[in-house]
């Protein structure tokens, strides 16, 4: 037998092996039944859309809505620096869940497109007049009990594509090595060499078999995994899942329409906008929420940066003794020029003695309650915004950091205030470790030098 011979076989064997294992025996003859269309390689982009469904839905718990009413808005630095009107702060953060629902919904409908049911179809318009006056003709707002049922479905569908995802990828593996393999046999000088050596054919032969076994495991997850849920189905339970959560949001922060097939409760935050939605249109309204005004840093697209200055700051006035005359002139070229004015003005007349430990001791509370209520906004920044980057904008968000508790919001001019404050205790402490520093390193040489002559003398 031939190596082409020998290959060929082998071939012939895993192609068949492929089709007995993937393929299955015709159904007897039943009456016409409408096959609808399987949503396929899409259930990848359907598992990254339903955890930020899920995530959104938790977050909208009594617990996590009491907790925001009575400790998130109420952080000292929110206060100062973004705003002290309850109203104003609540309605950033309901504004921002429904910017995060309306960014999902766009995907589902677009999903939505693929449906044969004709209401799914026309989700994105359903959509829009439930949000607008509250009417849900299809009954898609779920109860309490029975969105926590959808909710476990939705993550037992989501485990299950992401192992089919990881499956996938394996049996993408096992075929690249028989295909190397191949080709490496193919390529080998010596015919008879290779086909007296079983060690290769074994190889071979146990990737055939390991292959047909991950084809089968391939198999029996897709069916288990969104990978073979129809478009209806998968639309059906997201646009039930989205309607209940916004019907949610409505609740919890009192904007309510005349009709509504959920639970009622009290809710947990009034509101003094309930008629502004139906008049203006609520995803249009809550996005005009979130455009920052003139004297944010949002609107000076500084909130990045004066995060990242502060948190250096933060570690040079905890450890001033560790930093150098580079690291202090790397800060002063990252002050825009605004604060630099005002640094150079607060400096003036100042001097440059820095001896004093009382005065010394006093700008060390000052600059530990000025960073208490400021960096944990800078932190928060730091991981909203590295939670919904680019390169992160498809995983679930670890905490539930809202914009307002960011310096998105912040007013610049009380920051840039804040941050000259910083900037002048640290360079007084600075100073004064330099200086004590200096008169330690004096002090020690004077003594042994001192201590050197005597021993001289003696």
């Amino acid at each position: 037998m031939t190596l082409e011979t020998w290959l060929n076989k082998v071939k012939k064997t895993i192609s068949h092996s492929f089709d007995h294992s993937v393929h299955v025996a015709p159904p007897t003859k039943k009456p016409l039944v409408i096959k609808r269309q399987k949503v396929g390689v899409l259930a990848f982009e359907i598992a990254r859309i339903m955890p930020k469904l899920t995530h959104l839905w938790r977050f909208l718990s009594d617990e996590n809505i009491t907790r925001l009413r009575n400790q998130s808005i109420c952080l000292e630095g929110v206060r100062k620096i973004v705003s002290n009107k309850d109203a104003f702060l609540l309605g950033l953060a309901r504004a921002e869940m429904v910017e995060g629902l309306r960014v999902v919904a766009v995907s589902v409908s677009r999903l939505s497109k693929k449906c044969e049911d004709t209401s799914l179809k026309g989700f994105d318009t359903m959509l829009d007049v439930f949000a607008n006056t509250g009417h849900d003709p299809y009954s898609w707002v779920l109860t309490l009990k029975d969105m926590e049922v959808k909710i476990k479905k939705m993550e037992r569908y989501v485990m299950d594509t992401t192992t089919l995802y990881k499956e996938m990828d394996e049996l993408t593996i096992i075929e690249n090595k028989i295909k190397k393999l191949l080709n490496s046999c193919k390529n080998k000088k010596d015919h008879e060499e290779v086909i007296n050596t079983t060690k290769e054919q074994q190889k071979i032969l146990d990737l055939q078999q390991k292959l047909i076994l991950q084809k089968q495991q391939v198999k029996y997850v897709k069916e288990k995994s969104l990978w073979n849920r129809s478009f209806d189905a998968i639309t059906s339970l997201l646009a039930s899942s989205i309607f209940t959560i916004l019907s949610r949001i409505k609740i919890v922060f009192g904007i309510n329409h005349q009709s509504w097939n959920v639970e009622l409760k009290q809710p947990l935050i009034k509101s003094h906008q309930e008629n502004n939605e139906i008049t203006h249109g609520f995803f249009e309204t809550n996005s005009k929420i979130l455009k920052p005004s003139s004297s944010t840093l949002g609107y000076a697209a500084l909130y990045l940066h004066y995060a990242n200055l502060i948190i250096v700051m933060e570690k040079m006035i905890r450890s001033p003794q560790l930093v150098g005359l580079d690291a202090r002139d790397d800060l002063y070229s990252m002050l825009p020029n605004s604060i630099r004015s005002s640094l150079r003005c607060r400096l003036k007349g100042i001097g440059f003695i820095a001896s004093d430990p009382v005065l010394a001791s006093e700008w060390r509370e000052a600059l530990g309650k000025i960073l208490g209520w400021l960096s944990p906004l800078a932190h928060n920044m730091i991981k909203w915004q590295n939670e919904r980057s680019f390169e992160h904008q498809n995983q679930l968000p670890k905490t539930n950091v809202l914009l307002l508790q960011t310096l998105y919001f912040a007013n610049q001019d009380k920051t840039e205030a804040a941050i000259t404050e910083l900037l002048v205790g640290l360079n007084y402490i600075w100073r004064f470790e330099r200086e004590m520093n200096a008169k330690a390193l004096f002090n020690c040489t004077h003594n042994f030098n001192s201590n050197k002559d005597s021993d001289h003398t003696s």
